[in-house]
């Protein structure tokens, strides 16, 4: 006896139950609900079980290497205690790019959009890495300074997008060089370049610094204080605020970082 002929699908979805797919999408929403919430409790997990011991590692080494309570003795323990205290940083500053890779990539942030003044901005970035500049013997030159034009951004996410273009400019940087700063409004928009003057990379090598821990074979990634963490942050918190992260270069000519945001 020759079998039946299959049910033709448009048939068998009208006899299907309008709802399942509606219970499916709650499921799947639910279930999407549930990992947030995992990757909520794991971040404020990591940021007390590390960030607090190395605070204490950070400051008890600083106390040491500055002979606050007396002498240590040999000339040997405080280059020691010094040394412990700048991989505390280093290590610190890790853990913290580490937590805002995966804030940003799991879409678990507080943005918070206002009016923010790139003068000031800028001026605490530069600021904060005063020392460095000063340690590299860089110059960091701001056109324009004091008339700079607001952008719309989350404060303390403008502030680490500038960080880490500023400090990745001055890092590949020659002593001496030159690291020139702009911003400039372009319809509703805000262009801000960061250009310096250091060996540059390939140009195909430019899609490969925006991935996180992607190091490959560019000069920019490759270097004993860094894992390639911060532009991809830059490229990151730029999206979250409704703007993009351009970058340029060519070997020998030096890098430019063009991050545009929202006008305010």
């Amino acid at each position: 006896m020759p079998e039946p002929a299959s049910m033709d699908a448009s048939i068998v979805s009208a006899f299907a139950d309008p709802s399942s797919a509606e219970r499916r999408a709650a499921a799947i929403e639910r279930r999407r609900l549930a990992l947030d919430d995992r990757k909520r409790s794991f971040l404020r997990m990591v940021s007390h079980e590390l960030r607090t011991p190395l605070n204490a590692v950070i400051g008890f080494s600083e106390i040491l290497s500055q002979e606050l309570y007396g002498p240590l003795g040999s000339p040997q323990y405080k280059e020691y205690a010094t040394i412990v205290h700048d991989s505390g940083l280093k290590l610190l500053k890790l853990v913290n790019q580490i937590v805002e890779i995966a804030r940003l990539e799991g879409h678990v942030t507080d943005i918070e959009m206002t009016p923010e003044s790139l003068d000031e901005a800028m001026e605490d970035v530069i600021d904060a890495l005063g020392s460095e500049i000063r340690r590299r013997d860089v110059i960091v030159h701001l056109v324009g300074e004091r008339s700079l034009p607001a952008v719309l951004a989350d404060s303390r996410g403008l502030r680490t997008m500038l960080t880490n273009l500023l400090q990745n400019a001055v890092t590949h940087s020659p002593a001496g060089g030159v690291v020139h700063v702009a911003a400039a409004k372009i319809g509703r928009e805000v262009e801000i370049t960061i250009r310096d003057q250091g060996p540059g990379v390939e140009s195909a090598e430019l899609p490969r610094l925006l991935q996180p821990f992607e190091q490959g074979g560019s000069t920019l990634t490759r270097t004993a204080e860094g894992v390639g963490l911060g532009l991809p942050i830059v490229d990151l918190l730029s999206r979250a605020m409704g703007g993009q992260l351009k970058l340029s270069s060519s070997l020998g000519a030096g890098f430019l970082a063009r991050l545009i945001l929202p006008a305010a």
